[in-house]
């Protein structure tokens, strides 16, 4: 039969405001449901890898091991090179892919990992099938997105609201689902595991540093990225209404009292033996 392939467009893009928030993750605080897990001689495909910061510290944990990091977009794959270049790693290649259409055979890695990646597939439940397929027999798929309608802010925005539902319209205008967190479960059923460990996590964003990053590429993103522009061909938003949004990004970043908080669904799903 053959695989499905990608039918979903990437919302954000990979303009730096985008870059800037995927640099900042770490294995430590994006997977730390999984580090639990790893054992030094593990092999671990990393989905969706990005520039390669979580792939690298993945690497680092698995020195006896090795990890593949793999992307749809070629150009991002340097910036990952790169960082494993920069720490020295030698247990790492990088590869483009379609998550739902994998190249590898049958039961390959002890490990596939996925941050933040099936929200924003056409069809997460066949991904999760093809992570699966090429996890070894008792190896783990691990697997966090993001919950956009669980997140949380003070002080209320009514320009925080109009990003919240602006932003949910067009990730659904384009294949997405932007509260993929809460769905993680249920998709990893419908794909067929049965040994699923469902925890929750999440981001804060509080101090005057904190708020100021957040803020900042948040707005930067909203007038400047490839999601700005899918927002405004779609019919979503205005310039204008994007300019709002960021300059009320801006203002909430200047809050002294201002905090926010991202929820995100976990999975880790164990393989039968």
């Amino acid at each position: 039969m053959p695989h499905a392939r990608e039918t979903a467009v990437y919302t954000h893009g990979h303009h730096e405001s985008v870059l800037r928030s995927h640099t900042w993750r770490t294995a430590e605080n994006s997977a730390a449901y999984l580090l639990g897990a790893l054992k030094p001689h593990m092999r671990i495909l990393d989905i969706g890898c990005g520039p390669g910061t979580i792939t690298a510290d993945l690497a680092a944990l698995v020195p006896d091991g090795h990890v593949t990091g793999l992307d749809r977009e070629p150009g991002v794959l340097e910036r990952a090179r790169a960082v494993a270049g920069e720490r020295g790693l030698t247990n790492t290649d990088f590869v483009t892919g379609d998550v739902h259409a994998l190249d590898f055979p049958d039961d390959t890695f002890c490990v596939v990992h996925a941050h933040q990646v099936l929200q924003h597939v056409g069809d997460p439940v066949a991904a999760l099938r093809e992570m699966r397929r090429v996890t070894k027999p008792g190896g783990y798929v691990a697997v966090r997105d993001a919950d956009y309608a669980a997140m949380a802010w003070y002080p209320e925005s009514a320009g925080l609201d109009d990003w919240l539902g602006l932003y949910r319209r067009v990730a659904r205008a384009h294949g997405g689902e932007p509260d993929a967190g809460r769905r993680l479960k249920a998709w990893a059923l419908q794909a067929g595991f049965t040994d699923i460990t469902a925890t929750s996590g999440t981001w804060t964003y509080a101090t005057a540093e904190e708020r100021a990053w957040w803020s900042g590429l948040w707005a930067d993103r909203t007038v400047t990225s490839d999601y700005a522009e899918r927002a405004v061909a779609g019919g979503h938003a205005t310039r204008e209404r994007l300019e709002a949004v960021a300059a009320a990004w801006r203002e909430w970043g200047a809050r002294e009292d201002g905090w926010f908080a991202v929820l995100h669904g976990e999975i880790l799903c164990r393989k039968d033996a």
